[in-house]
């Protein structure tokens, strides 16, 4: 149990990879705070009660500052105080750049980047009280290399990475480690409603044949979460398989 007595959020932590980190967490001793904007954070939450851990829904848009700030009061005030962040939530507006509306782009970019700094900003001044804190922020490997129809979504999870290397220097002196995941081609909804032969095309490219796991992303999560990598920080850990080796 690494992260027995802790207390993690998890925004977006209702669904897909999400629901699967705050699950992990649990699993591995921490009490978790879903914030979600659907009301499923409920069902979640209901699932960690019953590993008698405490756990809470909580329904916030992060890319609203003052809206993440009482997040923030609210999980230290409801659970005692706060240990570790996970910055999952994000949002796809998807379209070729030449043609990609201003409302698409900067919709994207508040969920998926502000919401990151806003989130992070509010933590890491509970976390500086604390002997140690990690938060540990969801990117892409779209963010590395680009993707044709998701300059938007690009954008935002190239941020991301330099949000994360920036806070991490920032805040390494009051020993909170900040690390990124950059998932590849995960096995989710958006992926099983691809057609057969966009799917044979994306397996073709993965050295290990077969698309990544919500599991094998929360392990990874859950690892970056607790001391067992207390040494590592400002890193951006790639899983997806090979792909871009």
């Amino acid at each position: 149990m690494q992260l027995k007595n802790k207390v993690a959020l998890v925004t977006g932590g209702s669904q897909g990879i999400g629901r699967e980190i705050s699950l992990k967490l649990a699993s591995m001793g921490a009490n978790v705070a879903i914030c979600s904007i659907p009301e499923a954070g409920e069902d979640v939450a209901s699932e960690i009660k019953k590993m008698s851990l405490n756990s809470k829904a909580y329904i916030t848009d992060v890319s609203n500052s003052e809206e993440t700030k009482k997040l923030i009061e609210n999980v230290v005030s409801d659970f005692g105080g706060l240990d570790i962040l996970i910055n999952n939530a994000g949002i796809t507006r998807d379209g070729l750049a030449i043609r990609m509306s201003e409302d698409d782009f900067d919709k994207v970019i508040a969920v998926n980047l502000k919401g990151v700094f806003n989130c992070s900003q509010a933590a890491a001044k509970v976390f500086m009280k604390n002997e140690s804190s990690a938060i540990v922020n969801l990117s892409s490997v779209i963010g590395l290399h680009g993707n044709a129809g998701q300059a938007n979504y690009a954008a935002s999870k190239a941020g991301v990475i330099g949000l994360t290397k920036t806070f991490a220097k920032e805040l390494a002196k009051r020993t909170i480690r900040v690390n990124a995941v950059a998932p590849g081609f995960i096995k989710t909804a958006m992926t099983d409603a691809l057609k057969d032969n966009v799917k044979e095309t994306i397996l073709d490219q993965i050295p290990l044949s077969r698309l990544g796991t919500t599991k094998e992303v929360a392990s990874l999560v859950g690892f970056l979460a607790s001391d067992m990598s207390s040494y590592i920080t400002g890193q951006v850990v790639v899983i997806d398989g090979g792909l871009f080796i």
